[in-house]
């Protein structure tokens, strides 16, 4: 009988061992997958979002500081004002280079295009450069009237050409990368734009659109170079009355904080997990030499060396474990894939799902974890087997 054809007879013959092992296994190689992938899912969301703003510091009125960052990160509509004046004040602040306006609103619910209210925002094309670089890039000029891009999750309903906002149509010229957090579901229009769909909305929708005379709801501030951003913004909030000014690099802070809250979380709960795991497997095959304390015997008897009965042992753990591992892995992307929005609201957290090389790269990283994790199991039993003499062996 040749030394695999042994395995899989081993393997077969005891159902419960196979299964324990095969099942922890299994829970190893997705718990890690997925709990590397939802850590790397939100950092990577969190990192892009914050290129695509583009901001050395964001201002926005006072107190709405963490409304508008689970606007941006979640997706969830707010409307928050400040006067349009504080504009020329933040732009004569020392250090500041370019101080962009944007408004941001929100439509109608159940709204043609999304099922729920949609975060909608307005920028200044002629200071923007959070959008225009986009823009620039991929069509090749800034936005007209009544036209607008979307996140890569707004769409132009069936059987339409058009998005209807507050009873207007808007032309989607264009869809933004994705990022995994609330700008894939925001839509991107200029102030002429937003304030055309309000005059409108008044004869045209169910609940005009309203907007605030002379107001905007946030600025952001590119800085010029060499300068500190966090500077700035100390030097904006004392001489902007009424804001409150971000650095760029302690926007979603709170966020940042969550994501090392999961990642400890998940990373105990992995912990205790594979240390159940290590003492299951390693109970379950120091039973199992003992059952076959006779055969390994005969084995030796037959002219097996140790190292052959410790490389069957080991060879039979490990096929069980990389079979395990490999259910558990790719169940776990498939719940986080088909599951994804529900993941994202639960735990109020962005994800992006990575590239195809990084998800190989997790997948055989969990692999990796669940192998060791048995091996190590699996080697004080396989040793004490290999160990036995054979006439010992026979008469037990």
């Amino acid at each position: 009988m040749s030394p695999l054809r042994l395995v899989w007879k081993n393997i077969a013959g005891s159902a419960f061992r196979s299964w324990a092992v095969f099942l922890c296994a299994l829970v190893v190689g997705g718990l890690l997958f997925s709990t590397v992938l939802l850590v790397r899912g939100a950092e990577d969301s969190l990192r892009l979002v914050q290129q695509r703003l583009g901001a050395d510091v964001v201002v926005v009125p006072e107190g709405t500081g963490d409304r508008v960052e689970t606007a941006l990160l979640m997706g969830q509509p707010t409307k928050v004002w400040m006067p349009r004046q504080n504009l020329d004040r933040i732009g004569g602040v020392a250090g500041v280079a370019i101080a962009s306006p944007q408004l941001y609103l929100a439509s109608l619910a159940n709204a043609p295009c999304c099922t729920a209210e949609m975060f909608v925002m307005a920028f200044d094309p002629q200071t923007d450069f959070t959008v225009t670089p986009w823009l620039n890039r991929h069509l090749g000029h800034n936005l007209g009237l009544a036209e607008a891009i979307g996140g890569s999750d707004v769409f132009v309903p069936y059987g339409e050409d058009k998005i209807r906002i507050y009873g207007s149509e808007i032309d989607l010229v264009g869809s933004l990368e994705r990022t995994g957090t609330g700008l894939d579901t925001a839509l991107f229009l200029t102030f002429d734009t937003a304030y055309a769909v309000a005059d409108g909305s008044y004869t045209k929708a169910v609940r005009p659109l309203e907007i605030p005379p002379d107001s905007i709801s946030a600025v952001l501030v590119q800085v010029e170079p060499n300068v500190d951003p966090r500077v700035v913004a100390l030097q904006i909030a004392h001489d902007v009355p009424g804001v409150t000014a971000i650095p760029g690099s302690g926007l979603f802070q709170a966020f940042h904080t969550q994501a090392g809250l999961l990642s400890r979380i998940m990373a105990a709960l992995l912990g205790t997990v594979s240390l159940l795991s290590l003492l299951l497997v390693g109970l379950t095959f120091s039973m199992a030499v003992n059952e076959r304390r006779q055969e390994i015997g005969v084995l030796r008897a037959l002219g097996a060396t140790r190292r052959a009965v410790l490389h069957s042992l080991l060879v039979e753990a490990l096929m069980l474990a990389l079979g395990g591992g490999a259910t558990g892995v790719l169940l776990a992307a498939l719940v986080l894939y088909l599951f994804r929005n529900l993941i994202v609201a639960s735990l109020m957290m962005p994800f992006r799902i990575p590239s195809v090389p990084s998800l190989l790269a997790l997948a055989a990283g969990g692999l990796a974890v669940a192998l060791a994790d048995v091996a190590l199991a699996v080697l004080l039993p396989a040793l004490r087997a290999s160990n036995l003499d054979p006439a010992t062996a026979m008469r037990e």
